[in-house]
């Protein structure tokens, strides 16, 4: 086989691995019913279930002040309700907790600090140690970037009236969403996790995660799991599957939304975005096994493995952006009818899935279409940080948990963040791209010239932003 043909063959092998995620794409999309679940009426007053609030905290002195103000506001009898401040922070975060909630004991509200002597187990190990010690037998769970609204107890607890219920999932919304088209752009991806994904596969029954925030757990699921691990990135990934796996029902509530910032700038996204892809491939290696050796029904065990593996269309998509050039560069009719059939399904899969959570939370017809293709930009431009990520949980080292560093209420990046691997590397992908497009216009493959163009603006994009924001950090004084 020559060399033309082993392209040929791994080019059109990695657009119909790409056509089968598609087309799964579709199928949610198909059975996707956004109105369907309402929030459900509370208990009674005195029927209220004792909550625990737990706060984990590491160096978030932009918006600690704000996320404990938020939790102190909460709708919910004094007396059945407790804050835990986990505080694994190194800098000035601690002295803003203390000062916060020194304030909130003034007002007759059970809130405490809890400190550990180390960072064992990152935020796992934080939220096993506030378990240990509370007193609540629903747990709650706020990142430091969350402003929850003060009805979110009564809104969320009532699930749980179900002793069948072991967690209940809020819808994240997006404050600073209009910011940049980087903002928007990361809006749009989460959206389509949460509005689709997740309101379908609970309206089906099948598995779905707890996203780390923004949600309630049972005590009693939890242990039945096995409790809070740190083998993997994804601690929440990871119990979420183990206690689903143990016959714990989960609920999503889209009608809840929890506000939140996504990250402002590249590299913070992108460190966010590396260790979600290498936890999940590190929890598919965990559990796969398991799954696939339950007791589920075979429709649940395969939407699992689609969930738990769904990062591999990031190598798919370097692949395709190293090969695609030289297949557009040779004229080959009977090829490239293939190729087209196969990037539209891929590609329009994609658009109407994005478009479709979009006009569900109630974006206008111009700015859904435009966050849509940034979105799907911003994907392609992302394959070569995620391609390393999706590596790098194959292997057998954990790793450390990069916290993600949060802009909050300050008017310029608070935190240096440091960029994995080598910034602007995706402008190299944009210039073979480029070459693409001359090579694939002088052969005459026309229907090449979109895709090309696509994969151009996404690594060109993703590049320019990767070093312009490295050259700034380099200049600007350290202030973290």
């Amino acid at each position: 086989m020559d060399t033309q043909s082993i392209i040929t063959f791994a080019y059109l092998g990695t657009l119909a691995l790409l056509g089968v995620y598609g087309l799964h794409r579709l199928a949610l999309l198909a059975r996707f019913r956004f109105w369907r679940a309402r929030p459900s009426d509370p208990p009674e007053e005195d029927a209220l279930p004792t909550v625990t609030v737990q706060l984990p905290l590491y160096n978030e002195r932009t918006v600690a002040r704000r996320l404990i103000r938020a939790a102190g506001s909460f709708d919910y009898p004094a007396a059945k309700l407790e804050l835990q401040i986990l505080d694994d922070s190194t800098d000035e975060t601690c002295a803003i907790v203390d000062e916060e909630v020194r304030a909130l004991v003034q007002r007759g509200i059970d809130a405490k600090v809890l400190r550990r002597d180390d960072r064992v187990g990152f935020k796992a190990g934080a939220l096993d140690h506030g378990m240990r010690q509370a007193r609540g037998d629903l747990l709650c769970i706020f990142d430091a970037d969350f402003m929850p609204e003060p009805g979110f107890l009564r809104d969320t607890v009532g699930s749980f009236r179900d002793p069948a219920v072991g967690m209940v999932q809020a819808r994240w919304g997006h404050v600073n969403r209009e910011e940049s088209l980087l903002t928007r752009a990361q809006s749009t991806l989460l959206d389509g996790h949460f509005v689709i994904e997740h309101t379908t596969r609970c309206d089906a029954g099948l598995f779905f995660n707890f996203n780390g925030t923004a949600g309630i757990w049972r005590r009693a699921a939890i242990e039945a799991g096995g409790g809070w691990q740190h083998d993997t990135l994804t601690e929440d990934l990871d119990l979420s599957y183990r206690v689903q796996l143990a016959g714990w029902q989960f609920v999503y509530m889209p009608h809840v939304v929890a506000p939140a910032e996504v990250p402002p700038g590249i590299g913070a996204f992108k460190s966010q975005q590396h260790r979600w892809a290498k936890g999940s491939v590190q929890v598919f290696r965990k559990l796969a096994w398991r799954i696939l050796r339950s007791h589920e029904p075979a429709r649940v065990k395969l939407e699992a493995l689609a969930h738990l593996t769904g990062n591999v269309g990031y190598p798919c998509v370097l692949l395709l952006a190293l090969v695609l050039p030289l297949v557009a560069s040779v004229r080959s009719e009977g090829i490239h009818l293939y190729q087209l059939a196969l990037f539209l399904l891929c590609t329009v899969s994609v658009v109407l899935f994005y478009e479709r959570s979009q006009r569900a939370v109630g974006r206008p017809l111009a700015k859904r279409l435009c966050d849509s293709f940034a979105a799907i930009s911003l994907g392609i431009g992302m394959c070569v940080s995620q391609t390393h990520a999706v590596l790098a949980g194959l292997s057998g080292e954990t790793g450390v948990f990069v916290r993600t560093p949060k802009r909050g209420e300050a008017t310029f990046a608070p935190y240096r963040q440091r960029f994995a691997g080598l910034p602007g590397f995706e402008l190299l992908l944009a210039g073979w791209c480029a070459w693409g497009v001359l090579a694939a216009s002088r052969v005459g493959n026309w229907g090449s010239l979109p895709f090309l163009f696509l994969f151009f603006f996404g690594f060109a994009w993703v590049g320019v932003l990767s070093l312009r924001e490295h050259f700034a950090t380099q200049v600007a004084p350290r202030t973290g």
